[in-house]
């Protein structure tokens, strides 16, 4: 997989949206970030997930999946290593963590898009 595998999977779930963030590639759903692209210079992708997923991504398949360093990996950053990644795998974690972001937008009862504008900030629709 690469970086335009990752692009295509994360884009294909049901309203995920392209934006940026402090210049790197990321991927929202309601205005949320599920997945970026920050690390792709190192043949990452990353997956923002909970620790207890991430301690079973990592647990199961140690070769694709490791912890992003610091704060934000103990937080369940992931980082996905896109060479060693099928297909099938790099979707199903892709899904872990939109689904994520779907549920924790649902339980805050409310989206960060600009009804007027249609979109967040720096935010490309799904094409």
């Amino acid at each position: 997989m690469n970086a335009r595998d990752f692009r295509r999977i994360a884009l294909n779930f049901a309203g995920a949206e392209e934006g940026s963030h402090m210049g790197a590639v990321d991927f929202r759903v309601g205005g949320r970030i599920f997945a970026t692209l920050a690390s792709v210079k190192q043949g990452y992708g990353n997956l923002m997930l909970t620790p207890k997923q991430q301690a079973a991504f990592v647990g199961e398949l140690p070769d694709v999946f490791l912890p992003v360093d610091g704060g934000w990996g103990r937080n369940g950053a992931t980082h996905v290593r896109l060479a060693e990644a099928s297909e099938d795998v790099l979707e199903g974690a892709l899904r872990t963590a939109w689904n994520l972001r779907v549920q924790k937008n649902t339980k805050a009862g409310k989206q960060r898009v600009s009804r007027a504008r249609g979109m967040a900030k720096g935010v490309r629709k799904k094409r």
